[in-house]
């Protein structure tokens, strides 16, 4: 699937960057292949439009702001959220043409990200109720570039068997490589789904788990959003939930921008946040360097390419359907390179 083909992917939110880089300024991001420039307009509301001023196209990533608005740094026309040209001081007696403007996209904040939408969303930014709940705090893992699909993370996200393997050095346990089973119920956004996952939990783990068993277990309710979002939901036996939200924005059809937040039902002195970090860090360097070694573009439509799953992989085999039913439903067909 080349995901900058797909045109109904545009009509959903992916988060970009955090909120507060943008206090610096505006700032560039590629989004499914369009660049976009960021940026917080003067009473701290979000925008994002095309990175081209519509004079001499200039981006405007490289601008700055004027008072609560956007310039271009090559001739210092201002831009509102909206788009709009409000200023062009070289004639500032003229009217605007009223089509001075550049393409403006949905931007709002959720999660300490400004997230973005191409075209009208089908569906609101995917809900973590963690992340608003007095009980949980919150820890910005990890924001940066992979060179992987995103279709490939996700599936990753919920792949079961790749534990004794990929993870053999942390949490995996290679001796027993017969996945857990999961169940599953789909939703309109995507699914839940629910599985117990036996792991090891080595001396570097037991503040992370609360268990000071050399082997412990995950009580997993994760859940898909489509299209690239996921929350992996682990409570342990000592009743600790470890909830982990990713994002794999999608850069283009090789790369994404990943971005992952962890909420915790302790404290910093239960756990301390660099332990955390820390943890998820060693875990998550394992998932990239395999990810990093696979084709980005991974089939949705089997009747298309044919790739063999395993009769475990039942996650990933309801999202690729869904996937396609949604490509179906929008009139647009699987496309690869």
């Amino acid at each position: 699937m080349l995901v900058t083909k797909q045109k109904v992917l545009r009509r959903f939110w992916y988060a970009t960057m955090p909120v507060s880089h943008l206090d610096a300024g505006p700032q560039a991001f590629t989004l499914l292949g369009e660049k976009l420039v960021v940026w917080k307009d003067g009473e701290g509301r979000l925008g994002a439009m095309r990175d081209r001023c519509c004079h001499r196209t200039a981006q405007l990533s490289r601008g700055f702001y004027d008072r609560g608005n956007l310039a271009c740094g090559y001739h210092g026309w201002v831009y509102d959220r909206t788009g709009r040209c409000v200023s062009i001081p070289q004639q500032p007696e003229t009217a605007i043409p009223s089509g001075a403007r550049v393409e403006a996209f949905y931007c709002e904040e959720r999660y300490g990200y400004a997230w973005v939408a191409l075209e009208d969303p089908l569906l609101p930014v995917p809900d973590v109720p963690e992340g608003f709940d007095a009980n949980f705090r919150r820890i910005e893992q990890f924001y940066e570039k992979w060179h992987c699909g995103a279709l490939r993370m996700m599936e990753n996200s919920f792949d079961n068997a790749h534990f004794s393997f990929v993870h053999k050095a942390t949490f995996g346990q290679f001796n027993q490589p017969v996945p857990s089973k999961y169940e599953l119920w789909p939703t309109d956004w995507g699914f839940d789904s629910e599985t117990i996952v036996p792991v090891n939990n080595p001396p570097a783990a037991v503040r992370i788990t609360g268990d000071p068993s050399p082997v412990t277990t995950r009580h997993l309710r994760n859940k898909w959003f489509m299209p690239f979002s996921r929350v992996f939901h682990a409570t342990y036996p000592t009743g600790i939930q470890h909830i982990i939200f990713n994002c794999a924005t999608p850069i283009d059809d090789h790369s994404i921008q990943l971005v992952q937040l962890l909420f915790r039902n302790d404290g910093e002195t239960d756990c301390p946040t660099q332990a955390l970090i820390d943890w998820d860090r060693a875990i998550i360097d394992e998932d990239r360097a395999i990810l990093e070694a696979t084709d980005a573009d991974a089939a949705v439509d089997t009747r298309r390419r044919v790739e063999f799953h395993m009769a475990s992989d039942k996650p990933g085999l309801l999202m690729r359907r869904k996937l396609m039913e949604l490509f179906e439903q929008h009139g647009e067909a699987e496309v690869h390179a």
